[in-house]
């Protein structure tokens, strides 16, 4: 039987009844009709989704490499890619597809190619000089595992040493292994009976090409005779090797060992070291061995023409210094300088001068590759000061909570933003250049300002600018100077309502044009900033407090001493009854140790005078206090109006609107008193549950048996069942719920029940005095109690939320509706108006949509009289809770909210009123019957276009069925406006405006991090981003002009440059023999010598940038014209053989006529008899 839907005849008869608008619906809503009014110009042409770039640093980095030549640093991580840097704005993101983790990376030296060793003992050779880098070979090893790699300057073999402790070698230029190996076997001790272990170390002597040293894990050292294939001399120690270090002249080496030493060899004596020192080792009057130090993981031993060689050292601190942080230490002459780190060191690189290891070294700098962060040390300066990096690797300095993205905002903003920022700059860096400058910008045509904000955990918050697929640092606000800071974890109040991070940003409202900042925390606080030029110092700080509060109504309150159904179910329990168990024992009294906390903030404003450097500076501060023992929920909606001079905040309570010229609380509503007493879309609370429980599990069922894991989860967050996540996804969903959504739970023992308790039903707004500081009371009548696991899972920034779909059952729908977004627009409250006013939509996490009436007082008694608000009811519900909502006119056009333009605020009076204008409104009025403005509203399942002011739905479409929207917005798009959504399954989607047409449907990145859903933000022109890792931003783009474009805005990592001369070997050395000595390796190395390698020890798999993985991808007709460009490059390449082939054709039939002459002049005059 096919079920009968009420609400889609009441729909379909409200559509035919209103035919006097321009906007009504003849056709199915959802569908375009050939008399549309709005003339849409998006197409599915229009639009096509890449990655862009990649800033921060790079998550989990394991290796590094450096280009001496082209200055250009690569840096490997865990999880397989690639990153590359050069100078300021040159950056490249690569990946490898098996995801392994790179171990080493070695650069072809101004040749525009990289090697990469992975974990999963495969090789690729990557091509540099292309803008977007692509693997031309690999080599996948069967039989051993990688270990180590070595590729001398100038020279196409490759060495690669083994766990097995052999050494095969590859040719680079075909990526074929050579039939030469060095087997363990032969390169030890015939009477050594052990294993010497892995392959640690692997160069050739700078000054003999011929002669290869080997370091084994065991701590022998072998130098190997490539010629005579045999060892020349084995160098003994006791202790485990690290690392090797060569010096120039080539007749000395230094080993790094496990023990924190350090040996020096002579290579012509190998019986014992020359040297050995411990750095760091105490050393015992006696002349008894020094205690053994930690391990000295790597060592670099350069030399200097003119002074002392510097010796650079990581690791080797003695045992003794425990909790110590991770040191480099440089040993220049007689001096030992020892730098702390602030994280662990994961490889460091000296830079010299000279790319030739037979030269002095000269070194200049040294790069240390840190856990989480890079560092370049000046060695040429007293002190050795440290680089300022140009690169944005500060990213995740305080771990990133929340991320804002506009595309295309005024073109003052970034250049006053950068003045102010300027002043914030450390000092002490090195008053040098930047050493790593390699690589050429881009040529891109894009030219519009970009600005990223992103929220930390720590309380501050960092503007960005992302122009031109840069992005800088251009100015940091400390929000938590505003608070009180609590010395010692015994001072820690105990108000709080989370663990750690008290200051951490929640969400946060930005208007571009007035510069207005609003900004809401973990701890259920708002500071509302205003941007300046001028430093102040603030004596007090304005503050105001919100208490918010629930209630019930006298038929659904509990009976004292009774069993109650509890109106509605804690957040933290499940939807299901049968997944619920009954609190075991009924809470009576209070559960905290000083009685209830009533009237308390979560944070304490400081009292002291706050010095406000020029930026954003404190206006108001907002906190919401606890109530009767109960903590205030956080805040999860936000917006800022600065033509109306309003602030509206939102929570599961209900919604705050603050005056913030007047520094007054106008307005505290709960959930039910939003809805009219006639609203259809009202929800009663109710409850079909059958199992009964004591009273005292009103708002306390989190303390029942339900796991943690469970009691964590939002009413919105995700279900295993209805969603089908891995378990691995859950427990992520599971763990940011605890950490940020979740702050009644951390502190059980907080709440004060007593059975029969129930709140007055009071609808006025209560203002009291307490200690000085205005307190305002929020009402929620016959609406929800306040649970232990505050829903803090509906913020469009922070929100994970579950899709609401009709087939939920009646308690999931009642439970936990909280505000999810608002939008401040001028428009019409009501259905009879015909003159635009400041209007109010509010979104709720269930789908419903109201619109509240703003009344401001006109032109000066602004600042006097009282903004007047009345709620409208509700205007259209969806599935899902509401994530945007915007406002188009007639034409379609998008009608941005009014804004006032920016004044400094400490300017005088006179500046203030040249600067302070109003942005001019809408059209003020509409003719009567006919609608002027579309009301575009956008859910986690569906997406509806109401027509005003008649509010008739025209336009309607489910944008999924199986999954949900994570986030949307509604942006602009080659002139015009869509709306852009990512949904939990991996899929952004692209609708056309008005009619929703869907336009693109990309099944792009499935959800594996909450930190995906958390931070995914799209912005205008077709841009978008989300944080991929803890301490890196994607961007994204869905333009197909941008990804037209995208080759000219990318960076060039490879420049012509020409390779330094070798150095000048000397007339002595020249005539003696002690200069450099060459190989030629081709001979020794090649199949003609040397013969094939086992076809089973590694296999070679053609790249997708070589000839042969471009024929294997090539289809279709971008298949033949593939195919036609490479039959080109074959026909030029098999010209430009031919004619090499003729030149040395014409060559040697020169020199056969020259020998042919010899011959004839030689025998010329002679006779016969004579020859």
């Amino acid at each position: 039987m096919k079920k009968f839907n009420i609400r889609k005849v009441l729909d379909g008869l409200t559509a035919a009844s209103s035919s006097s608008s321009p906007f009504s619906a003849s056709a199915q809503p959802g569908t375009p009709r050939e008399n549309d009014v709005v003339q849409e110009t998006l197409q599915t042409e229009h639009f096509l989704l890449c990655k862009t770039v990649r800033h921060g640093f790079p998550y989990q980095p394991s290796s590094m490499a450096f280009d001496p030549v082209q200055k250009i640093l690569a840096i490997g991580t865990q999880t397989g890619a690639l990153r590359l840097f050069g100078r300021a704005g040159v950056e490249c993101y690569c990946q490898h597809e098996s995801g392994a983790a790179i171990i080493q990376l070695q650069f072809l030296i101004n040749e525009g190619a990289l090697v990469s060793a992975l974990a999963d003992d495969s090789i690729h050779l990557w091509n540099l000089r292309q803008k977007i880098p692509a693997i031309l070979h690999s080599l996948k090893f069967n039989r051993e595992r990688i270990t180590y790699c070595h590729l001398p300057f100038q020279s196409k073999w490759l060495y690669i040493g083994t766990e097995r402790g052999n050494i095969h070698i590859v040719n680079v230029e075909s990526f074929t292994l050579s039939g030469y190996v060095i087997m363990w076997n032969k390169a030890i001790e015939l009477s050594t009976k052990t294993h010497p272990g892995p392959v640690v170390h692997i160069s050739d002597n700078p000054m003999d090409e011929g002669k290869l040293l080997i370091g084994f894990e065991c701590g022998v050292v072998v130098l190997w005779d490539l010629k005579s294939k045999k060892a020349d001399c084995r160098y003994n120690y006791d202790e485990a090797i690290h690392s090797v270090a060569w010096h120039h002249e080539g007749k000395q080496f230094v080993c790094s060992h496990s023990d924190g030493t350090l040996t020096t060899w002579n290579i012509r004596a190998p019986a014992k070291p020359a040297q050995i020192m411990t750095p760091h080792g105490k050393q015992p009057k006696d002349g008894k061995k020094p205690e053994p130090c930690k391990p000295i993981l790597k060592v670099e031993y350069k030399t200097t023409r003119a002074g002392d060689p510097f010796m650079v050292l990581s690791g080797g601190l003695s045992y003794d210094t425990v909790g110590r942080r991770a040191c480099l230490t440089v040993m220049h002459g007689k001096s030992t300088a020892v730098l702390e780190m602030d994280f662990p060191i994961v490889d460091f690189l000296t830079l010299c001068e000279t790319p030739y290891p037979n030269d002095f070294q000269e070194p200049y700098a040294v790069v240390v590759l840190l856990e989480k962060d890079l560092v370049v040390i000046d060695l040429g300066q007293i002190g050795y000061p440290i680089f300022e990096s140009p690169y944005p690797l500060s990213i995740h300095e305080s771990p990133v909570t929340c991320v804002e993205y506009f595309a295309d905002c005024p073109s003052e903003l970034i250049p006053a933003l950068y003045s102010v920022g300027t002043r914030q700059k450390r000092q002490g860096y090195s008053k040098k250049e930047w050493p790593i400058s390699g690589g050429n910008w881009g040529q891109g045509t894009q030219s519009y300002p970009e600005i990223i904000i992103t929220g930390h955990a720590d309380g501050t918050i960092k503007f960005w600018d992302a122009s031109a697929l840069m992005l800088q640092v251009l100015y940091k606000l400390k929000t938590a100077k505003v608070f009180e800071r609590a010395r010692s974890k015994e001072e820690k109040p105990s108000t709080d309502i989370v663990d750690e991070d008290p200051f951490a940003i929640q969400t946060l409202s930005w208007c571009p044009e007035s510069r207005m900042l609003c900004v809401a925390g973990v701890s259920a606080h708002v500071i509302i900033y205003r941007f300046s030029k001028q430093e102040i110092t603030t004596e007090v700080v304005q503050l105001l407090e919100v208490r918010m509060q629930c209630e019930f109504s006298e038929v659904d309150s509990p009976d004292p001493g009774g069993e109650q159904t509890p109106t509605l179910p804690s957040s933290g329990a499940s939807s299901s009854p049968q997944e619920s168990e009954p609190p075991t024992q009924q809470s009576t009294g209070s559960n905290s140790s000083d009685g209830a906390r009533d009237n308390i903030p979560c944070l304490q404003v400081r009292s002291s005078p706050l010095k406000q450097s020029p930026g954003y500076q404190v206006e108001l501060v907002i906190q919401l206090v606890w109530v009767s023992g109960e903590p205030p929920q956080q805040i999860t909606s936000l917006s800022v109006n600065s033509s109306y001079g309003l602030v509206v905040l939102g929570n599961g309570n209900g919604l705050a609107v603050v005056d913030y010229l007047q520094k007054t609380l106008l307005l505290n509503m709960g959930m039910s008193e939003l809805y009219s007493p006639s609203d259809p879309y009202q929800r009663q609370p109710r409850s079909p549950r059958k199992t009964r429980q004591p009273s005292g599990a009103l708002c306390d069922s989190s303390d029942g048996a339900n796991p943690s894991e469970e009691r964590c989860k939002s009413p919105n967050s995700v279900k295993l069942k209805s969603r089908r996540f891995s378990k691995t996804v859950a427990n992520d969903f599971a763990k940011m719920s605890r950490k940020l959504s979740s702050p009644g739970e951390q502190k059980p023992d907080q709440e004060d029940r007593v059975p029969g308790w129930r709140c007055l039903a009071s609808k006025k707004r209560v203002i009291s005095e307490k200690q000085g500081r205005p307190t305002a009371t929020m009402s929620l009548k016959g609406g929800m109690c306040r649970s232990k696991s505050a829903p803090n899972c509906y913020a469009k920034d922070n929100s994970f939320t579950r899709s609401r779909s009709s087939s939920v059952t009646s308690i999931d729908r009642e439970s936990g509706e909280a505000i999810s977004a608002f939008y401040f627009c001028e428009s019409f409250p009501r259905k009879a108006d015909v003159l635009v006013s400041p209007c109010l939509l509010v979104g709720t996490t269930q789908g419903s949509v109201m619109m509240v009436a703003l009344s401001l007082p006109p032109g000066d008694q602004r600042l006097q009289q009282p903004v007047g608000i009345a709620s409208c009811g509700t205007l259209v519900s969806l599935k899902g809770g509401i994530l945007t909502m915007s406002l188009l006119d007639a034409a379609g056009a998008l009608l941005a909210p009014s804004y006032e333009t920016w004044y400094d605020p400490n300017a005088s009076d006179e500046e203030k009123e040249k600067s302070r204008r109003r942005r001019p409104a809408s059209p003020p009025s509409s003719q009567e019957g006919q609608d002027t403005q579309l009301a575009v509203l956008c859910s986690e399942k569906q997406a509806k276009v109401v027509a005003l002011p008649s509010q008739t739905r025209i336009y309607k479409h489910n944008i999924t069925e199986v999954s949900f929207v994570l986030r949307a917005d509604v942006v602009q798009m080659a002139g015009t406006n869509c709306i852009a959504c990512f949904c939990a399954n991996g899929h952004i989607m692209t609708l056309s405006l008005p009619s929703l047409r869907p336009l693109l449907d990309v099944n792009y990145l499935p959800l594996t991090d909450m930190r995906i859903a958390r931070t995914f933000c799209f912005s205008n022109l077709g841009q978008a981003l989300y944080l991929t890792s803890p301490t890196e931003i994607q961007r994204i783009t869905y333009s197909q002009e941008t990804c037209d474009n995208l080759q000219e805005m990318l960076s060039e990592l490879f420049t012509p440059v020409e390779t330094p001369e070798a150095p000048n070997r000397g007339f002595f050395k020249g005539l003696f023999g002690g200069g450099a000595q060459s190989l030629d390796r081709e001979d020794l190395f090649g199949e003609t010598t040397a013969g094939k390698a086992s076809r089973s020890l590694a296999q070679h798999i053609p790249g997708p940038g070589s000839m042969e993985g471009m024929k294997g991808a090539a289809s279709g007709v971008v298949g033949d014209l593939a195919r036609a460009r490479i039959a080109l490059d074959e026909r030029g390449q098999k010209l430009g053989e031919l004619e090499e082939r003729t030149a040395a054709m014409m060559a040697s039939a020169e020199s056969f006529s020259k020998h042919a002459h010899n011959t004839m002049v030689k025998y010329k005059d002679k006779k016969w008899y004579q020859l």
